[in-house]
C-alpha cells in the first residue's frame, strides 16, 4: 500500500474448482462406453476386413486416451493452490486439450493415408457384419455425446473429449453407410471413401480446438472479452483519468483473469475513495464482461513514470 493509493487489490471469489470438474462423472461414463466399443470394433474390423471399421476403432483408442487424459487433468487441476503455484495446476486441463489435439491430428492423418492405400488396392469386406458393428458404435457414441454436450461449452478440456466422440459418431455413421453401399452395389471403394470422410471430419474441428488452446497458452485475451471495450468502460468511470498495463488472460476454461493500473484523480485518493473506486471497477467489469477475478492498482497522475520498465 502506498500513501493515498492502493497498490494491490483483488476482487472475485478464490479459485476453488475448474469448469470441467462438474463433468467428471460424465467423462467416466463416456470412457467406459468408449472402451467397450473399442474392443467390439477391433473384433469387428478383424472379422469383416473393413478398413472403415478399423479406422473407427483406432479413433476410439485415441478417444479412450483423450478421455483418460481429460479426467487426469481434472484431478490435478482441482488440487489446491500452493505457495509457489498460486493458481494450482489449473493449466493441466489446457495441456490435456493440447494433447488431445495432437492425438486427433495424428489419427486423422493415419486414416487418410490408409484410405489412399485402399483406393490403390481395394479389399473385400463383409458388409452385413460391418453394418451391425457400425450401428452399435453409433448408438454408443450418441449416448456419450449426450453426456458431454453441455460440458463442451464450458471447458476446452471437455470440448476436446467431446470432439473426439463427435468424430467417432460421424465415423460410425460413415461406416454404416459405406457397408450398406457395398451390400447394395458391390462398390468396394465405398469403404476407403468412408475412411476419407472420417479423416476429413477430424482435422478441421481439431484445428479450431488447437487454435483456442494455443490462445490460452499464449495468454491471449479471454474469448468474448474485447480489450478496447474493457478500457473504454474503465475510462468512463468517474474519477478515472487513465488506464495502463491492462492485461487479461485465461488460466483455464472458466477462469479468466484481469489486471490493470488505473490512474485516478486526486480527490478520490483517500481510503473511502479507494474503496468506492475499487467497487465501481469490479461492478463495471462484472456487469459487462465475463471477468470476475481482477486485480487493480490505483495510482495518482504521473505515477507511471516512476514504475520500472518490467511493469509495462
Amino acid at each position: 500500500m502506498g500513501a493515498g493509493h492502493d497498490h494491490g487489490h483483488s476482487h472475485g471469489a478464490p479459485v476453488t474448482g475448474t469448469a470441467a470438474s462438474a463433468y467428471r462423472g460424465r467423462l467416466r461414463i463416456a470412457l467406459a462406453i468408449t472402451l467397450g466399443v473399442l474392443v467390439m470394433e477391433i473384433i469387428g474390423g478383424l472379422v469383416t476386413g473393413s478398413l472403415a471399421l478399423v479406422a473407427d476403432a483406432a479413433h476410439m483408442a485415441t478417444d479412450a486416451v483423450g478421455l483418460s487424459m481429460a479426467l487426469l487433468a481434472i484431478h490435478f487441476a482441482n488440487r489446491p493452490p500452493s505457495v509457489n503455484r498460486t493458481f494450482g495446476l489449473a493449466r493441466a486441463e489446457i495441456l490435456a486439450a493440447l494433447a488431445n489435439c495432437l492425438l486427433l491430428l495424428g489419427v486423422g492423418g493415419y486414416v487418410l493415408y490408409e484410405a489412399i492405400q485402399r483406393f490403390i488396392t481395394p479389399t473385400e469386406i463383409e458388409g452385413g457384419l460391418t453394418v451391425v458393428f457400425g450401428l452399435i458404435g453409433l448408438v454408443a457414441n450418441i449416448v456419450s455425446l449426450g453426456l458431454l454436450m453441455r460440458g463442451q461449452k464450458d471447458s476446452l478440456n471437455v470440448r476436446g473429449a467431446f470432439l473426439e466422440v463427435l468424430s467417432d459418431a460421424l465415423g460410425s455413421l460413415a461406416v454404416v453407410i459405406s457397408a450398406l453401399v457395398i451390400l447394395g452395389t458391390g462398390w468396394l471403394y465405398a469403404d476407403p471413401v468412408a475412411s476419407l470422410v472420417i479423416g476429413l471430419m477430424i482435422v478441421p474441428r481439431t484445428v479450431k480446438l488447437l487454435r483456442e488452446t494455443l490462445n490460452v497458452l499464449l495468454e491471449a485475451a479471454p474469448k468474448g472479452v474485447e480489450m478496447n471495450e474493457v478500457r473504454a468502460h474503465i475510462l468512463a468511470l468517474d474519477g478515472v483519468e487513465e488506464v495502463h498495463d491492462l492485461h487479461a488472460w485465461t488460466i483455464t476454461s472458466g477462469m479468466p483473469v484481469l489486471s490493470a493500473h488505473v490512474v485516478v484523480s486526486g480527490e478520490v485518493l483517500d481510503r473511502a475513495g479507494n474503496e468506492r473506486m475499487l467497487h465501481d471497477l469490479q461492478e463495471c467489469l462484472g456487469d459487462h464482461f465475463d471477468v470476475e477475478h481482477c486485480t487493480f492498482q490505483l495510482e495518482p497522475g504521473g505515477h507511471a513514470a516512476h514504475e520500472g520498465k518490467v511493469c509495462h
